[in-house]
């Protein structure tokens, strides 16, 4: 078994760890000041102006749509290469943006290479892949129980030529970004049908009228700006039958293949932010002293750094397994790794997160460190895309039917 990246993996973990050491995570805070003061208003949100220039640079370097595999449209790299570089970009939550490989735009613009038309390819992944314009997913609702999707009660009904949006979506992440101009709805388009055809995933411009941000949902008492997670209603939108994607039905089967690689994505990151809070651990453990000792010698201290190295190692071993077999066997041979790996990456992360703002004291529950932020994400990510206890049950029915048990 080699462990070794591949070569091209190599080099372009080299330049996307100078790009941040060199342009990101010194300007972490340019970022954040340049962003203003939290507000729940998010028509009065803007892009800090840094990130436009991280951006200009990154694309003149070529560090841009890493994550795309396929050449045609980004960087070739396989999920395996491209893993250690959504961990290098993990270490902060702004950092993806500047390379054009942020979500949810990142599994939008996959499902429109691999299920968009002709048509929808130009009018909405070109400025997509350009970063010229931001994107939503809209399947979370308020009113049902979205662990199972199988619940949504929102609606997109054929109608002669035009397809019709009716329903309430809410925890719809990039909503409230100022260049936010799209989103890929997903509803019933045909309740008799199997359990898994009834659904559809339908193109929605974010001006289409009937369309209405409700509001802008605050996460542990933070509005998420400039991105932001909103209420959104949709009432009788009416849309060409041409904005659904692939065709009336196959919303599962597109869900399938858009959440394969960017779980990978999320627990990378998650990865990346684990690291540097082990960093910042040790660095502060080592430099503040108490009693007469630096904390490092105190308590259980060492035996937490101890740990906190096995998982990261083990967390990141198992992501690794699990790009891997996406590259090799596809998504459907990969999903019991897939679904360890979103349970395993933000639970380790929360932890080493949650013993690094211990160790910091009141410093680390404050912004003068990054490690609040991180926190919040990570614990977001435990029911994003699935709550842990769903892909548990996953994992448990895979290793019973392995037995003929069930």
């Amino acid at each position: 078994m080699d462990f070794n990246h591949s070569p091209k993996a190599q080099e372009m973990i080299a330049r996307v760890k100078k790009f941040m050491d060199e342009h990101i995570l010194p300007n972490e805070q340019t970022y954040f000041e340049q962003l203003g003061p939290d507000q729940e208003d998010w028509t009065q949100w803007k892009t800090p102006p840094i990130m436009e220039e991280w951006k200009a640079m990154a694309k003149e370097q070529g560090l841009w749509n890493l994550f795309l595999p396929d050449e045609e449209y980004g960087s070739g790299l396989s999920n395996t290469d491209y893993a250690p570089l959504a961990e290098l970009m993990g270490q902060t939550p702004i950092a993806s943006e500047a390379f054009n490989c942020n979500a949810p735009d990142t599994g939008n613009m996959e499902v429109l290479v691999k299920y968009g038309s002709e048509e929808q390819k130009a009018q909405w992944l070109t400025p997509l892949l350009e970063g010229n314009i931001r994107s939503v997913f809209f399947m979370t609702e308020p009113g049902v129980a979205s662990s199972d999707a199988t619940n949504m009660e929102a609606t997109c009904k054929v109608e002669g030529d035009e397809v019709v949006l009716n329903g309430r979506k809410w925890w719809s992440s990039g909503v409230g970004h100022p260049n936010c101009k799209v989103g890929i709805f997903m509803g019933v388009t045909d309740p008799e049908a199997g359990r898994h055809q009834q659904h559809s995933m339908v193109l929605v411009p974010l001006d289409a009228p009937g369309v209405k941000i409700e509001r802008m949902l605050p996460v542990f008492n933070a509005f998420d700006a400039p991105f932001g997670h909103g209420e959104v209603s949709f009432t009788d939108v009416r849309l060409p039958i041409s904005n659904i994607i692939a065709g009336a039905g196959r919303g599962f089967e597109i869900a399938q293949g858009r959440l394969g690689p960017g779980r990978i994505h999320h627990c990378m990151r998650c990865i990346g932010m684990a690291e540097r809070a082990f960093t910042l651990m040790c660095n502060r453990g080592s430099d503040r002293v108490a009693f007469g000792k630096p904390l490092v010698n105190l308590g259980g201290n060492r035996d937490i750094i101890a740990n906190a190295r096995i998982n990261i190692d083990m967390a990141r071993l198992l992501t690794m397994k699990a790009a891997f077999l996406m590259d090799t066997v596809g998504v459907m041979g990969a999903m019991s790794e897939i679904s360890q790996i979103k349970v395993v990456a933000p639970n380790v992360a929360q932890e080493i997160i949650d013993q690094a703002i211990q160790i910091h004291g009141g410093g680390g529950l404050s912004n003068d460190f990054p490690l609040a932020n991180m926190y919040a994400y990570n614990r977001v990510l435990r029911l994003a895309d699935g709550p842990d206890e769903v892909h548990r049950g996953l994992i448990a029915k895979i290793e019973l039917k392995k037995r003929g048990l069930g």
